[in-house]
């Protein structure tokens, strides 16, 4: 079980989130992030947002350039807070991290003004690495993207994408960009998922804003299975409509649990919350085999249930770290047979302190 964070604070009615910003260096600090964080800061300024890093001019650099960023499975939690008790946009979602990731690597081309992007249908992380290269004062360049996360599906691969690509862009120059900034040129392209920080975190997916950073998800496994066809982030934002006062004070109660349950490490609690927000969102986007899900966690003795909220993915948690562990998953998997013959196992990001 890992090391329990202290929980940043969010303060009601119309207060500023208080973000601490030890404990997300912390969190990049450990052993399971910092590959991915090398040329990330975390400030929460909005001024000088692009640091110099080993050389004070960009310059091109063999071997440099590559970058990845980690997919969250669906949302922990997603919905809407009660009017007024944030601010910018009541929407939020807590991401649950796993180890698949989108892979970037940038290559840069003196005197380009453009990036060509591959595959070329990627084009928010061609806008994204554009206008981070005119923030940067650097020429243009080619970017490649690879990526084991699935599109369309609810894992964020969009999200991972852009950065992946950020961070990409930024290893090639060795410079180190903030988050703020990263989070800025996302917040011009789409909702992003908040795969940009080490760790589970509370995140306002419209303003691409840090609500709270909740620390470390405990090893879970989840049995995914994809109920077919795509979803697409920006139609689905638009037209999902808003939330009823009830279900707001509800998803407000379990942001306060899960604000407890993830930095304690408790997987009965983390797996409640998924099922219930599951279950609150199922009137907005109805998920075929929600119910028949539901039935196979409790036959399984699992965790409970986590879905993509804007996506097409169903979960059984399961906790990686218990003694029966290894027949729940043999089980869980004969179960869910019959709604997907393919069933993939995701494995969470766990940090190690």
């Amino acid at each position: 079980m890992p090391t329990q964070h202290s929980t940043s604070s969010i303060e009601p009615a119309g207060g500023r989130a208080s973000i601490t910003t030890a404990e997300l260096l912390e969190a990049a600090a450990d052993a399971v992030w910092t590959p991915y964080m090398r040329y990330q800061k975390f400030d929460g300024g909005i001024t000088d947002e692009i640091i110099a890093g080993d050389e004070q001019q960009p310059g091109i650099h063999t071997g440099e350039g590559e970058a990845l960023c980690c997919g969250t499975f669906g949302e922990l939690l997603q919905g809407q807070l009660p009017i007024g008790s944030f601010p910018c946009d009541s929407h939020f979602l807590i991401t649950m991290p796993i180890a698949l990731f989108a892979r970037a690597h940038f290559m840069p081309i003196a005197g380009a003004r453009s990036v060509t992007v591959y595959p070329s249908h990627k084009v928010k992380a061609k806008r994204l690495a554009e206008n981070l290269l005119i923030a940067l004062g650097a020429s243009g360049g080619i970017l490649l993207l690879q990526s084991e996360l699935p599109e369309g599906k609810g894992l964020a691969s969009s999200s991972a994408d852009l950065v992946a690509t950020a961070r990409s862009i930024a290893c090639c120059f060795k410079r180190t960009v903030r988050t703020s900034l990263i989070e800025k040129l996302m917040a011009e392209i789409e909702p992003s998922d908040g795969v940009m920080y080490p760790g589970v975190v509370a995140y306002q997916q419209r303003a691409c804003s840090l609500l709270s950073f909740l620390g470390q998800m405990p090893p879970l496994a989840i049995v995914g299975i994809d109920e077919g066809g795509t979803v697409e982030t920006v139609d689905y934002d638009q037209r999902r409509g808003e939330i009823s006062a009830s279900h707001r004070a509800e998803y407000h109660e379990l942001l306060d649990r899960a604000q407890i349950a993830i930095p304690r490490g408790d997987t009965a609690s983390i797996g409640r919350i998924a099922t219930a927000s599951a279950l609150l969102h199922q009137e907005r986007v109805p998920k075929e085999h929600l119910n028949a899900m539901l039935k196979v966690s409790e036959a399984t003795d699992a965790l409970g249930v986590i879905v993509a909220h804007s996506g097409t993915m169903i979960g059984i948690l399961l906790d990686r770290m218990a003694a029966d562990f290894p027949r729940k998953l043999r089980s869980v998997l004969a179960h869910v047979l019959p709604y997907d013959n393919s069933p993939k196992i995701y494995l969470t990001m766990a940090g190690c302190r």
